[in-house]
C-alpha cells in the first residue's frame, strides 16, 4: 500500500489542515461553486432521519458527487474524500447557523450541557465507496449571554456546525471531550486512515 494523492470534496480549511497533518497530498475539488446553479449536495435531514444516518448519507453523497465531477472534468483518477460533521443535542441536529440570532440560540442550548459531535468520512475509489463514523461527546461549561454575544460578534461561529470551532476561541467553552478531537474539528484522522486502508492505501 502507498500513500495516495486524493481529492477533497470540501472547502473546509480545517479538513485541509488535518489532511496535511497526516501528510496526505490532496487537491480541493469544489462541487457546488458555480453561481446560479442548484447545489450539487442538498444538505438537510429527511423527516425523522436519525442523525447517524444523516451524517453518513451526507458524507457518502459528497464523495460520490465529487467522483462524478472528477470524471466529468477529465481529471486524473484519484480517491475522493467527502466528510460531514454535525452537532447533536437531545436527538436534534444543529447544523451551521443561518445568522447571528441562530448562532446565539444554538450556543444557549449547548451551554452547560454535553452534546454529541458526529463526523462521517466517506471515500470513493474505483468501484468502492466506504464510510467511517466518529462519535464524540463534548461538554460545555455554563456560558453567560455576554460571552455568547461577544463570541458570535467575532464571526467564528458562522460556517461551523453547532456555531462553534473547538480549535478556535470556543476552546475556552469546552470542559471535556470524550472521543476524537480531530473528529470534533471536522475530520477524524483515525477513521480517515481506516477508510484509505479499506480501499488499498496507507498514510505511511
Amino acid at each position: 500500500m502507498t500513500a495516495p494523492a486524493i481529492y477533497l470534496a470540501s472547502k473546509s480549511a480545517r479538513r485541509e489542515e488535518l489532511l496535511r497533518q497526516l501528510g496526505i497530498e490532496f487537491t480541493v475539488l469544489r462541487v457546488r461553486e458555480a453561481p446560479g446553479r442548484d447545489r450539487d449536495v442538498a444538505e438537510g435531514a429527511r423527516n425523522a432521519e436519525p442523525p447517524l444516518h444523516y451524517v453518513e448519507r451526507m458524507a457518502r453523497t459528497k464523495a460520490t458527487v465529487g467522483w462524478q465531477r472528477m470524471l466529468q472534468r477529465g481529471l486524473p483518477p484519484r480517491p475522493v474524500l467527502g466528510a460531514d460533521t454535525e452537532v447533536v443535542l437531545d436527538g436534534s441536529v444543529f447544523g451551521k447557523p443561518q445568522d447571528a440570532t441562530d448562532a446565539i440560540w444554538m450556543l444557549r442550548r449547548l451551554s452547560g450541557r454535553t452534546h454529541e459531535v458526529l463526523t462521517a468520512v466517506a471515500l470513493c475509489w474505483d468501484q468502492k465507496l466506504v464510510a467511517e463514523i466518529s462519535t464524540s461527546a463534548v461538554s460545555f461549561r455554563e456560558l453567560s449571554d455576554d460571552e455568547i454575544a461577544r463570541y458570535v460578534a467575532t464571526g467564528e461561529p458562522f460556517g461551523k456546525a453547532g456555531a462553534y470551532a473547538v480549535q478556535g476561541r470556543a476552546a475556552s467553552f469546552v470542559s471535556r471531550i470524550d472521543g476524537s478531537y480531530s473528529g470534533v474539528m471536522g475530520l477524524p484522522l483515525y477513521e480517515t486512515a481506516q477508510a484509505l486502508a479499506a480501499v488499498g492505501f496507507s498514510v505511511l
